[in-house]
């Protein structure tokens, strides 16, 4: 089980959130001239790192917020969390 550290809440319970994927990544500025390829790569892939990664979270059974969370993806160790606005990759 992870303790997860919601910026409003605390330390919550990791079945309180739902995973938002890999923080950091832009939506295509004119989707419309977007290939196929380039689409699918925007939709699907992202980066599998071992070690520091930087992800966005959900409260959905508290505050219902979005946030950003760094965690160790080999040893789910959370390194720091914050609102969206400030967490960059």
């Amino acid at each position: 089980m992870m303790l997860i550290p919601c910026p409003w809440c605390g330390p919550r319970d990791e079945i309180e959130f739902h995973y938002g994927g890999q923080a950091g990544v832009a939506y295509p500025q004119d989707p419309q001239a977007v290939s196929d390829q380039d689409w699918a790569e925007f939709l699907f892939f992202r980066d599998n790192p071992r070690g520091e990664f930087a992800e966005r979270w959900l409260h959905a059974a508290g505050c219902r917020r979005w946030f950003g969370l760094r965690r160790d993806t080999v040893t789910n160790r959370v390194l720091d969390s914050d609102d969206t606005r400030t967490v960059t990759q």
